[in-house]
C-alpha cells in the first residue's frame, strides 16, 4: 500500500488523485531530509551506547560470584524495562530531571547543583531516555551469546600458552563479533522506528522522521498530505529492511559458532 499511495498525489482544493512524484522527491528536502538526518543520528548514538554499556553490564553479571542470582534478577529487570516506553516513560522523565522534577530541584534546592544547561527536549536528553529501555534490550539479546562461549576454547587458549588478551582477540572477539553487531542494529532499529516516547517528550523541537509521519497523516502542515506522510514511511520501511537484512545475515554467520 506504502509503495502505491507515495506515489499520488491530492489535490488539497478539489481532493482529486493523479499520479505523481512529487512526495518521493520532498522527502529528500528540506526539513523532511533533516528529519531522517536526526533519526539516523539518534538512533546511531543510542544504538552503539546500548550495545557497548549493555555488554559491559552482561558480561559483569555473568562474571559476578553469586551469578545465578544476579543474573535472574538483572534479566528479570531487563525484560520489563525494555518494554517500558511511549508516554508512561516520557512522564517518569519529566517527573524525575525534567526541569521541575523530583531530582531537579533536590540538586538544585538542596546541593545547589545544576544540570549545567541540560534539558529532556533536546537530541541529547531524547538520547538518555532511549537508552532506559536500549541497554536492557542489549542485556536480554546478547546474555544467550556470551553464555555460549564454549569454556574449553578459553581451556585450550591457555593450555597453549595464550593471554587473556590473545584469547579475545583470536577467539572470543571474532566469536562475539556477529551477535554484537546484530543486536546493535536491533537497537538501532527500535531507536528508529520510537515514536510514542518522542513525541510525548520533544513534540516537534527535534527532527524526527516519525514525527513528521504523524503530522503528515493528521494534515497538521499542509492538507490533503497523507501521500507525503505515506512516502517518509515507505522510506522507513526501506531503511529499516536493509538494516534488519544486515542483521539476518550477520544471525545466519553467529549460528555457525554459537548454535
Amino acid at each position: 500500500m506504502l509503495a502505491v499511495e507515495a506515489f499520488r498525489a491530492t489535490d488539497p482544493v478539489t481532493f482529486e488523485e493523479t499520479w505523481s512524484t512529487g512526495s518521493i522527491t520532498a522527502i529528500t528536502e528540506g526539513p523532511y531530509r533533516r528529519a531522517y538526518l536526526g533519526s539516523l543520528q539518534l538512533s546511531a548514538i543510542t544504538a552503539v551506547l546500548g550495545a557497548v554499556l549493555g555488554l559491559a553490564l552482561a558480561v559483569a553479571i555473568l562474571r559476578a560470584r553469586r551469578g545465578r542470582l544476579l543474573r535472574r534478577l538483572v534479566l528479570t529487570a531487563s525484560g520489563v524495562l525494555a518494554n517500558f516506553g511511549g508516554v508512561p516513560l516520557a512522564f517518569a522523565f519529566l517527573a524525575t530531571i525534567g526541569g521541575q522534577g523530583v531530582v531537579t530541584a533536590f540538586l538544585s534546592d538542596t546541593l545547589g547543583i545544576g544540570l549545567g544547561g541540560f534539558t529532556l527536549q533536546s537530541m541529547t536528553g531524547l538520547a538518555v531516555v532511549y537508552l532506559y529501555f536500549l541497554i536492557p534490550l542489549m542485556v536480554l539479546t546478547i546474555v544467550p551469546a556470551l553464555e555460549a562461549l564454549r569454556p574449553q576454547w578459553r581451556e585450550a587458549a591457555d593450555n597453549l600458552g595464550a593471554t587473556g588478551w590473545q584469547y579475545w582477540r583470536h577467539v572470543g572477539g571474532p566469536v562475539l563479533l556477529p551477535p554484537v553487531l546484530g543486536a546493535t542494529m536491533l537497537l538501532f532499529a527500535s531507536a528508529f522506528a520510537a515514536y510514542a516516547t518522542a513525541k510525548a517528550l520533544v513534540g516537534s523541537s527535534v527532527p524526527l522522521v516519525t514525527l513528521q509521519i504523524a503530522d503528515a497523516l493528521s494534515s497538521n502542515v499542509v492538507v490533503g498530505a497523507e501521500n507525503l506522510g505515506k512516502a517518509l514511511a515507505l522510506g522507513m520501511v526501506l531503511l529499516v529492511g536493509l538494516v534488519m537484512a544486515f542483521y539476518a545475515w550477520v544471525q545466519k554467520r553467529t549460528q555457525r559458532w554459537l548454535s
